[in-house]
């Protein structure tokens, strides 16, 4: 069984795109691809991987979980997703890291499917709108105690994926950047259920639906209804122009009010994440999906 795992991040797509697939979980399973609902799988695999520890899940385990999750016996690709795999929200910036616990976590989650083809997906957001925003959803207690200890320009992707390389040599991941999800989400979409990117699939457009006002929406979606787009990039060029003119303001712009933050220094991470881009697509096994 390949099997697709969405690890987050927080603050991204907030489990979006598992909304998105099962909207074409009917057409998916046509194809192979099972997409489960989280009810079904969130605590059975919570349970299982406190219960095992890291250590590699027997057969017996693994084809009750699979039978568990998979209703049809002609399924080749299994699609989960949480926003927590990789660990609490007040974890993702915890001292001074991104998601230290990403190496542990992801070992114990490959183990869990270990006689089987795993990869994993990761949205990756600019560190200088992450922290604000983890600090945003953080308790009074937490936000007080990780504000007192990050140290922003420490942040990096890169150290992060290179963990999660060393701890599973042999299982791909695909990242992108959650500025760019609004243009590359139908090709996030058709990676992760790995099919044919000419195949439409319901839910396509969500994101662009929460980000823009709806009669440029449906304007667009109109457009693209009616035009033969004949390539990913030629889609992303369309989607490019209706967001420069229809996009709400509010949506895509973010106002950064924490102590100490100057636009100086929201200016260095920015770059410094996109030096980090570089790196990243360096990294063996590591495909960094550019809009």
């Amino acid at each position: 069984m390949q099997i697709s795992i969405h690890l987050g991040a927080h603050c991204t797509d907030d489990d979006q795109l598992i909304k998105s697939l099962l909207k074409s979980s009917g057409q998916l399973a046509k194809e192979g691809v099972s997409v489960p609902g989280p009810g079904r799988y969130r605590g059975l695999l919570a349970d299982a991987l406190v219960k095992l520890q890291g250590a590699r899940a027997d057969d017996e385990t693994q084809d009750m979980l699979l039978d568990t999750l998979v209703d049809r016996s002609d399924a080749k690709r299994l699609v989960l997703g949480h926003k927590n795999f990789l660990g609490a929200p007040h974890r993702s910036i915890e001292h001074n890291q991104l998601y230290h616990l990403a190496e542990r976590n992801t070992f114990w989650l490959r183990n869990l499917f270990a006689n089987h083809d795993v990869s994993f997906f990761i949205g990756m957001r600019n560190p200088a709108t992450f922290v604000p925003a983890i600090l945003k959803e953080a308790t009074e207690i937490d936000r007080g105690a990780l504000l007192a200890q990050v140290e922003p320009r420490g942040l990096c992707w890169s150290d992060m994926l290179h963990t999660v390389r060393e701890a599973n040599p042999t299982t791909p991941i695909t990242v992108w950047c959650n500025e760019d999800t609004p243009l590359l989400w139908p090709e996030i979409m058709h990676d992760i259920a790995g099919v044919d990117d000419k195949m439409p699939l319901d839910g396509a457009l969500d994101v662009l639906r929460q980000i823009m006002v709806s009669d440029g929406f449906e304007k667009m979606q109109e457009y693209l209804t009616m035009t033969t787009i004949s390539s990913p990039e030629q889609r992303r060029q369309v989607i490019a122009t209706f967001l420069e003119k229809y996009a709400i303001t509010e949506e895509i712009e973010e106002e950064i009010d924490l102590p100490g933050w100057t636009e100086d220094l929201i200016e260095e991470l920015t770059d410094a994440y996109d030096h980090d881009l570089d790196e990243i697509e360096r990294i063996p096994g590591v495909t960094l999906l550019i809009a």
